[in-house]
């Protein structure tokens, strides 16, 4: 049996398809139209989910959107209504896609996809809790999900137990820590669902303690925190429930200054409002998690939705709660809705047994060496090829440790907005040099902006002050822990301000050729630890084909690209007489 799950039109379109349970594939559709964030209909990341299967789309039983439309309507309509007049310009300017696509979904499916089965609908934050559940090694456990909004909801409490899951408690619109960290975001110059992760990372460099940030007492007066962690808002300092902007005139005075304008640099009084920010949502999510963990009795947690994506507060979470293990899927945000949606029909609605433990992120296209030799050679692109597998992960060990800057392009794209360490950038740690090299040469973006480091599983206890045993989600790059202090210095591009590294833990059964290269990496220097970054230059998506990966090393300060069997060399290929449009891209 196969179910299509989708995702489509507020931002991170995706597509998922399960076969008896099993997720087969899985893509969020910015990787094949390079639109970051793309919110359309995800048409080409069905396509792949269906070509990876050889299937047509009508072999598909069931397909499953991963919201209620009619829900989220009567939502925005009920906003408006309530704050006419002041929503009239937002209600016209969302008025015609709810009209031509969005409550027209079940057809718009149908006609895109020539569909003839059953279009199902579950609510969005069921879909984030079964995302993560149904799909946990758990077979029970409390359930909390955070995010912007869904249809009404934008924080739910709740349990699963087998292939069943009960959302027993809720917080609605306007009421959103998820968005006051966009609002937030906002008004520190920085885009709403793109750059909230920036402003996590910012919040280092920010005074983190609540008796001396001046910012967090100001907070405080815009939210009102109860002791399970429910909250509410005093909405006269926001305008995201009337208008498409988000910080009102009072947030701006409260905070001492207008909003910030886009690109500006950050000054102190900057870094501690987004400290600020960030110890209000680990206030609220420790409260919150407290009080789910009461409710329900269970020692394990999953947690789902955007604000499941802070690996700030994830690594503190096992530490500052009750919970003695937690999990999420790499994908918590609204594009891993997909494989919930799909889930929750396979297992709650037709009452499948879960057989399928999210182990490996690995689900999206790949390419093959002889597709890939095509694209090279009818490219002109000049490279040499790897003996065999050792001489690989030796040539491409000793690169980085002469401190190359090298793009890996190995297998199937990852899901989720992380790479994972098959269309990545590696680096050397402890070239003290790197950081400022990558974020100026290759990524393009904020010198502030800190990066991931990658340790073997069995390795990570040796360098990381985590929790032990060490968490599943750290395979995704989703929680943040101290790096011991006697290695800072040794490895300083990827020690943040505060001494912590957002950790990357990889097993040998997950990845051995990444695995084997980050221990080849460790006899030549010591220390088995890579720099791990997504294969893109700001703004734009994780590069998916070899075309995309190509360009991207071109138009960078990439040094070498090790793509399957190949080696690129960057100054063998001269960009003076490369054009990108004239690629062949088959």
């Amino acid at each position: 049996m196969y179910v299509l799950g989708m995702s489509c039109y507020y931002h991170d379109s995706s597509a998922a398809l399960l076969k008896d349970g099993v997720i087969v594939a899985a893509a969020e559709e910015e990787r094949f139209t390079r639109k970051k964030h793309d919110n359309s209909f995800p048409i080409n990341a069905i396509e792949y989910c269906l070509k990876d299967q050889k299937i047509s789309v009508n072999k598909v039983d069931y397909i499953g959107f991963y919201e209620k439309p009619m829900l989220k309507f009567e939502r925005m309509i009920s906003s408006h209504l309530e704050m006419f007049p002041k929503s009239f310009k937002a209600f016209l300017s969302f008025m015609p896609s709810w009209m031509n696509e969005k409550l027209r979904i079940t057809s718009v499916i149908r006609k895109k996809l020539k569909y003839k089965g059953d279009v199902l609908f579950i609510e969005h934050h069921l879909a984030h809790a079964a995302s993560t559940f149904l799909v946990s090694p758990f077979e029970k456990a409390a359930i909390l999900t955070v995010d912007g909004v869904g249809e009404w909801t934008t924080t739910a409490y709740g349990v699963g137990e087998n292939n069943k899951i009960h959302l027993f408690k809720e917080i609605r619109f306007p009421h959103s820590i998820g968005l006051l960290y966009s609002t937030i975001t906002a008004y520190l110059g920085m885009s709403v669902n793109n750059s909230e992760y920036r402003v996590m990372g910012l919040s280092a460099y920010g005074d983190m303690n609540k008796k001396t940030n001046p910012y967090y007492k100001k907070l405080r007066k815009v939210i009102d925190i109860k002791s399970d962690g429910s909250y509410r808002f005093d909405m006269s300092y926001f305008k995201y429930h009337y208008s498409d902007r988000m910080p009102s005139k009072k947030l701006c005075d409260l905070l001492g200054g207008p909003i910030t304008k886009k690109g500006s640099e950050m000054t102190k009084r900057h870094k501690d409002i987004a400290a600020a920010l960030q110890l209000v949502t680990e206030e609220v999510m420790t409260r919150m998690l407290n009080y789910v963990y009461q409710a329900t009795n269970c020692e394990k947690l999953v947690l789902s939705g955007g604000v499941g994506l802070n690996s700030v507060f994830n690594g503190k979470i096992l530490k500052n709660t009750p919970f003695k293990d937690v999990w999420m899927q790499p994908n918590a945000s609204d594009g891993g809705t997909s494989i919930g949606v799909a889930a929750y029909i396979y297992h709650s609605i037709l009452s499948h047994k879960r057989v399928f433990p999210f182990k490996n992120a690995s689900l999206g296209p790949e390419f093959s060496t002889k597709e890939i030799k095509v694209f090279l050679d009818k490219n002109k692109v000049k490279y040499s090829t790897f003996k065999d597998e050792s001489d690989l992960i030796e040539q491409t060990a000793k690169l980085i440790f002469e401190n190359k800057v090298v793009g890996w392009f190995q297998g199937r794209m990852e899901w989720g907005p992380r790479a994972l360490g098959n269309r990545s950038i590696l680096a050397n740690p402890c070239n003290p040099k790197a950081k400022q090299l990558l974020n100026e040469k290759v990524k393009h973006r904020e010198k502030f902006r800190p990066f991931a480091p990658v340790v073997c599983e069995d390795d990570a206890l040796t360098y990381f002050e985590c929790d032990n045993p060490i968490p599943a989600p750290t395979d995704y790059m989703l929680m943040v822990y101290p790096i011991k202090k006697e290695w800072h210095k040794k490895i300083p591009s990827v020690t943040h301000v505060d001494g912590s590294g957002r950790l990357q833990t990889i097993r040998r059964e997950q990845n051995h050729l990444y695995y084997n290269l980050i221990k080849k990496f460790g006899e030549l220097s010591s220390i088995p630890i890579l720099i791990n970054t997504s294969f893109n230059i700001r703004g734009e998506p994780i590069v998916c084909t070899p075309f995309d990966a190509y360009k991207c090393m071109m138009g960078t300060g990439i040094d070498y690209l090790v793509i399957d069997k190949f080696l690129i060399k960057r100054e063998d290929n001269q960009k003076d007489v490369w054009d990108s449009e004239k690629l062949a891209l088959d």
